[in-house]
């Protein structure tokens, strides 16, 4: 019986580590953009850099943002193991006021669901 249950250990074991070998990893530069005050009508695209860290192909399924006046972008392809990507964000900058919303980024990650932020304030021209 203690052979059964040692290799039913070492089996699971096994199939954690071989699980775990083909993960997918986002690390990104930054997890919160700071536009700072802009003025209104200025340019509002940002870019959030990541890199896939881990050794399988990272797919980003889906970019959600919390406010229709902040759209996203995801990349289309699948990022390569130790390659780069970008998820641009367009803020809608002819809203006076403070910018404080939420990206949210879904892929086939060791962490499938990442929320990124965008904050700041849009001036009124005649503010500056």
């Amino acid at each position: 019986m203690k052979k059964l249950i040692a290799i039913a250990v070492f089996v699971l074991a096994g199939v954690g580590v071989a699980t775990a070998q083909n993960t997918a990893k986002m690390e990104f530069k930054t997890e919160t953009i700071d536009y700072g005050e802009i003025k209104k009508g200025s340019d509002g695209v940002r870019v959030f850099e990541f890199t896939n860290t881990g050794n399988a192909p990272l797919v980003i399924e889906n970019v959600t943002s919390s406010c229709g006046c902040t759209i996203p972008k995801k990349p289309e392809e699948a990022i390569m193991p130790g390659e780069t990507g970008e998820i641009e964000v367009k803020y809608d900058t002819k809203r006076v006021g403070p910018i404080r919303k939420t990206v949210t980024v879904y892929s086939n990650s060791d962490v499938p669901t990442k929320a990124l932020k965008i904050k700041g304030k849009v001036i009124d021209n005649d503010t500056l």
